[in-house]
């Protein structure tokens, strides 16, 4: 295999601040199913269906700004700084639309469609009251998107550490104050929580746009000035985003389809998934932030001109990302009932949820390789290929999914992730192996 001039070093710089910037929403998540939980299960419940329902929206954002950081870390490899500007100018006017009509299916359908989805009613009020609060946060959350694009594409994303903290500070303190009524404020139970996440997200929105003003050279990158919309450039650009749109929209949609699933078999279920998915979501922020590491670093070798790079590359990338992801499921696996206490004082659902929380390990350390591969495909530029990809191992997902919650445990229902990633991974390895994607030209 032909070595590779990426560094551990270098690796470990982009995924870093990568990890601490996928707590921003793992964060929201983590600390309002710790408060909500020990208020009971239908609060912990609703909130992450709700949360789920909400988070599918944005993962059209989040679908766009992948593809904005492929063009940019393609253009920073070439060195053309200037022209970065100019995209990031068409992904801000993008956004701003994308965030508009988000909203407005938000105001006008989430009655309906959560009704249609829930079954259980206490679920629903309290789901409903949750949205009412969140869905206003749409907005600030898809230019949220596009700036950690920006910064991942450049290599810079220390800053993503500092929205981060900021976030989990606004996130946690409004939450102890609105959840409960403390410091002279009303106890709103889930509408709090909605509240506080709607503050955090306000305030990552405001800090990136103050930091990115005064910190990045306006002239070297072209930023703040208004260029020229182009027509031609938009397009290439939506050529290669709309694939990640889609891909990301059918991701995040089976993972709500998931929980639908487990919610028809009844609360408890769906109270237990609900502490096992808070768990999984902090296990698997190594596994995300290697994985964007390697998409942002494919783009920019190929760039460089240095496309035989790239399979020693990602397998340094899987080693650095297991290696991560090993401590956290370790330790994990030696105090789950003590981790999940953090989101329950019901020591039955604790207890009940530990299988899950082993089973989630096992699918932890195999994402940890799968996820790498799988955003590879995208970093070549080749996005139509990576939704292919996602697409079909998606219906397998789901129907797999079906099948073990008619006749089978909660913690058998959850081994459809480890299904997800053995195929996932290993058909994105074949791809990047195998296929022609080095002429690939964005």
């Amino acid at each position: 295999m032909i070595k590779t001039s990426i560094t551990n070093r270098e690796i470990w710089r982009i995924a870093y601040p990568i990890m601490l910037g996928n707590l921003a929403q793992t964060v929201i998540t983590f600390t309002d199913t710790a408060f909500l939980g020990h208020l009971g299960t239908i609060e912990l419940s609703a909130s992450m269906m709700a949360g789920l329902f909400y988070y599918v929206f944005t993962t059209l954002a989040m679908g766009f700004a992948v593809g904005i950081q492929i063009f940019i870390a393609r253009r920073y490899g070439e060195g053309n700084l200037k022209q970065i500007g100019v995209i990031f100018q068409h992904g801000a006017l993008f956004v701003l639309l994308l965030g508009i009509l988000l909203f407005g299916i938000l105001i006008f359908f989430s009655d309906g469609l959560m009704r249609n989805i829930i079954d259980s009613d206490g679920i629903y009020a309290a789901a409903m009251q949750y949205l009412r609060y969140r869905q206003f946060g749409i907005i600030f959350v898809v230019f949220n998107f596009l700036f950690r694009s920006f910064y991942v594409g450049i290599s810079n994303t220390k800053v993503i550490t500092y929205s981060t903290l900021l976030m989990a500070v606004v996130n946690i303190f409004f939450d102890w104050c609105l959840i409960f009524g403390h410091c002279g404020l009303p106890a709103m139970c889930v509408g709090g929580a909605a509240l506080a996440s709607l503050l955090a997200e306000i305030a990552a929105f405001t800090f990136f746009w103050i930091y990115t003003f005064v910190t990045i050279p306006h002239e070297e990158y072209g930023l703040f000035r208004w260029h020229k919309l182009q027509p031609k450039l938009m397009g290439d650009i939506l050529k290669v985003a709309s694939p990640c749109m889609i891909q990301r929209l059918f991701s995040f949609g089976a993972w709500f389809a998931f929980f639908i699933l487990i919610e028809k078999m009844g609360e408890a279920a769906i109270g237990i998934s609900s502490v096992v998915r808070s768990t999984y979501m902090i296990l698997i922020i190594p596994g995300f932030a290697f994985a964007a590491t390697a998409n942002t670093l494919t783009s920019r070798i190929i760039g460089e001109g240095k496309s035989d790079e790239v399979m020693a590359m990602l397998w340094k990338v899987v080693k650095n990302g297991l290696l991560c992801s090993a401590v956290l499921v370790v330790v994990t696996g030696i105090i789950p009932e003590l981790i999940l206490r953090i989101y329950t004082d019901d020591l039955n659902l604790a207890a009940a949820a530990v299988p899950s929380v082993y089973v989630v390990g096992v699918a932890t350390l195999l994402g940890a390789i799968g996820m790498v591969y799988f955003e590879a495909v995208s970093g070549t530029g080749n996005t139509a290929a990576a939704m292919a990809l996602e697409f079909g191992v998606l219906i397998a997902y789901i129907f797999y999914v079906f099948l073990m919650s008619k006749h089978s445990t909660i913690a058998s229902v959850w081994t459809a992730e480890w299904f997800y990633n053995i195929v996932m991974g290993f058909i994105a390895f074949m791809y990047i192996w195998k296929a022609d994607w080095r002429k690939k030209k964005i």
